[in-house]
């Protein structure tokens, strides 16, 4: 397009006859006194001139707010802007914020970036006016945008033609002042900004409305649909301008209809130069073209139900214009516009995250994962083994005590007999060094693969990394333990019974002793002789002392299984701690944070509405 002083700025000089000039623009370059008007002035400013015998003019339009360098207007001239969310959308936008912040240090910042342009996007706009519905016509080459534009401000403010392209940089056109804010997010200069002044502050119908004309979508200047990209971002609403020949367009459909499927709420579809279509063909047209944006995924507002507006026009023969402008009018007097164009940025921003935050079926690590990996990091340790060897120390304890004196004294025999044959400390049965730290490295594996299941990749990521980050040192930790929480050294307790078997023992010794002397005594023919008697006192000593021993050994095997159990039991706790403390307890942060997460991003995508 020309540059808007070229096109659309008349100007009535005083310098002229006295016959006034009818204009159709007005442009505040214009301005006698070398100001620039502010648009909360335009309409007393011109009125001042005609009351100061200025020659008249007609006017259509006015430029609104001044270019780079303008000095802002008075506090005055403005409505009340901005006004906080309330509702459901704050709350949503509360929990996207929580979600964003929880997330950082888990999910990469390419995946977040759209998330944080929402926010960005919403504190921006919730500074800005709330009184006033920024509507953005949007369209493909030659399908009548500008044309359109005119209509609905009833003045010729865009530039028509035959030449493509024809827009080539956003216009605005204002219908009530403040919008400034607005048009400066968009970046649309001063020169660029009208308001129709035949309706001016009375049209009710409008006011409120910032309606903007994009240059073409499909145009073939690369900077073009860059301009049509960045501000159909930034608008409350679109209306899509397509006409009979580029209404299925894959490009249209592709790039832009189907990825804003879920703003239908905020979106009008006008099938424009429906004059050029004969007999039923209009119809015939306008259903293939709810079909397509059904194929789209896009709702159609029909029958009261939430949707995308679809209505047959001719901008050029005014065809359908009143009724869409009546539409238009409706929607911008709701006034909530930017908060449908925000939840529905939001549902996209959840869409689009749902990925790294839904799990796939239930998550967690369940009781019979952590017993599992209590009982590998039990056998790493030798917990099994130790208490075995306990129970086996606290048998040959009780064997010494409650043993004959003849077992024993052949069994230091053979002690002294064999090399190496002196008793040995009891040690703690721990497997071999390589062979432990590989069963906890795979124990740590396990449940890091257990806890990580169903999870989202970056949560499952984390959740692996936090197992590995614990385990660094757990096999040493888990041979310290060996040491420290094994049995004790020295000889086991001996329970409350044993004085008595050894004293039963040592009777069966001394029966043994003093039937041996009876015997001999009356074989040297110092005592008399009486055979019986004395073998029968020596073969209840001998019988006596086995049965005795016997006994003991029976009696002992409960407590020593209970000591052997108590030693493994200890040693299974404390590896238990260990490896909750390191790995577990990392685990289930992380999880936990997931759980956070996971609740806020059902916050956020309207799953607990």
């Amino acid at each position: 397009m020309a540059d808007a002083t070229d096109v659309t700025t008349l100007t009535d000089e005083p310098g002229e006859t006295g016959a006034g000039r009818s204009t159709g623009v007005v442009d505040t370059d214009a301005d006698a006194a070398g100001r620039r008007w502010d648009d909360g002035l335009i309409a007393r400013h011109a009125a001042g001139r005609k009351g100061a015998g200025a020659p008249g003019v007609t006017v259509g339009v006015a430029a609104i707010d001044g270019d780079d360098g303008t000095a802002p207007a008075p506090a005055d001239a403005h409505q009340p802007i901005g006004g906080a969310y309330e509702g459901p959308l704050r709350v949503r936008l509360d929990a996207l914020r929580e979600l964003v912040g929880l997330s950082r240090t888990r999910i990469d910042g390419t995946t977040l970036a759209e998330a944080g342009r929402v926010l960005d996007e919403a504190s921006t706009r919730q500074r800005l006016s709330s009184r006033h519905t920024v509507v953005a016509i949007a369209g493909a080459t030659g399908s009548g945008k500008s044309t359109l534009f005119n209509a609905l401000a009833e003045v010729p403010i865009s530039e028509t033609g035959l030449r493509r392209p024809t827009t080539s940089a956003p216009i605005a056109c204002v219908w009530s002042e403040g919008a400034a804010g607005l048009l400066d997010r968009l970046a649309i200069p001063g020169r660029l900004r009208r308001r129709p002044l035949a309706g001016g502050d009375g049209d009710e119908e409008l006011k409120g409305l910032v309606l903007i004309d994009l240059p073409d979508h499909d145009s073939a200047v690369v900077a073009h649909r860059d301009q049509v990209d960045r501000v159909l971002a930034l608008v409350d609403a679109v209306i899509w301008v397509v006409d009979p020949e580029k209404y299925a367009d894959a490009a249209l459909h592709e790039r832009y209809l189907r990825p804003l499927a879920g703003h239908a709420e905020i979106t009008f579809v006008v099938l424009n130069q429906i004059d050029r279509l004969p007999g039923e063909a209009a119809d015939q047209v306008l259903d293939d073209l709810r079909r397509l944006l059904d194929e789209d995924g896009m709702a159609l507002g029909e029958h009261g139900e939430p949707g995308a507006t679809v209505l047959p026009i001719s901008a050029l023969t005014g065809q359908g214009v009143g009724e869409l402008r009546e539409l238009v009018g409706r929607f911008v007097q709701e006034r909530d516009a930017a908060a449908r164009r925000l939840s529905a940025d939001v549902d996209a921003a959840a869409r689009r995250l749902r990925s790294v935050y839904v799990a796939d079926g239930r998550t967690g690590l369940g009781e019979r994962s952590r017993e599992e990996f209590a009982e590998r990091l039990a056998w790493a340790v030798g917990a099994v083994a130790t208490g075995e060897a306990a129970e086996r120390e606290w048998r040959r304890n009780a064997g010494r005590a409650c043993g004959t004196p003849w077992l024993r004294l052949w069994r230091w025999y053979e002690r002294t007999r064999t090399p190496g044959g002196a008793p040995q400390p009891a040690e703690v049965i721990v497997e071999d060094e390589l062979t432990a730290r590989q069963r906890v490295e795979q124990a740590v594996r396990t449940v890091a693969e257990e806890a990580a299941a169903g999870l989202p990749r970056p949560w499952a990521q984390a959740v692996r990394e936090a197992a590995v980050r614990g385990a660094v040192g757990l096999p040493e930790a888990l041979d310290e333990l060996a040491v420290t929480a094994g049995p004790p050294s020295g000889r086991p307790a001996r329970p409350a019974w044993w004085p008595a078997a050894v004293l039963a023992q040592a009777s069966m010794t001394l029966l043994q002793i003093y039937g041996g002397l009876w015997l001999v005594g009356q074989i040297i023919g110092v005592l008399p002789p009486g055979i019986i008697p004395p073998v029968l006192v020596m073969l209840a000593g001998i019988v006596g002392g086995p049965l005795v021993e016997w006994a003991c050994a029976a009696a002992a095997r409960g407590p020593a299984r209970r000591y052997g159990q108590d030693a493994e039991r200890r040693l299974r706790e404390a590896a238990a701690g260990c490896g909750r403390a390191k790995v577990l307890d990392p685990i289930a942060a992380e999880l936990m944070r997931y759980r956070e997460v996971r609740e806020q991003y059902s916050t956020v995508s309207g799953l607990t509405r």
